[in-house]
């Protein structure tokens, strides 16, 4: 498996499969209508995020997508791993990544606004709940806020 920057013409591919990866956890279609804007990769992200691609001799195996919030706080704006590819050591690949790319850019949180279903992998790789928040388009609708602190405490 390598990780590897996606090219501007696979960005509607993997904005499909972020897509297919949020429907595995049983949302409805009218739901993940509600998720195609965020989960859509647009090209200008390629400028100003740091995005990677998962892949191996079988094809595109997940995404992430890391933003520099500040100096100091880095965020997983997106990571997801194809359906088919889940249990494949995928999701940690990719988040040791983020965290690694994060430090390596002078952040010492890291910041991970996640599906309810998803949060327990985030905590598993160290991640701590912090919040819950409330984001828009869906109303109503509460996501886990989590940290993973990247520097040790002085």
């Amino acid at each position: 498996m390598i990780l590897r920057a996606p090219t501007p013409e696979e960005l509607p591919g993997l904005s499909d499969m972020c897509l297919r990866s949020q429907a595995s956890w049983g949302y409805d279609g009218k739901m993940l209508n509600t998720f195609r804007q965020d989960l859509t990769l647009k090209p200008e992200e390629l400028e100003t995020d740091a995005l990677m691609v998962a892949e191996d001799k079988r094809g595109v195996a997940g995404m992430v997508q890391l933003s520099m919030n500040t100096d100091t706080l880095a965020q997983v704006k997106k990571l997801y791993v194809a359906p088919n590819r889940l249990g494949e050591g995928t999701g940690k690949m990719m988040y040791v990544w983020a965290c690694r790319t994060a430090q390596e850019n002078g952040a010492e949180d890291l910041l991970i606004v996640s599906d309810p279903q998803a949060a327990g992998f985030y905590e598993h790789m160290g991640a701590v709940l912090i919040e819950k928040t409330e984001p828009s388009p869906i109303p109503g609708r509460t996501l886990p806020c989590l940290i993973h602190k990247l520097r040790a405490q002085a």
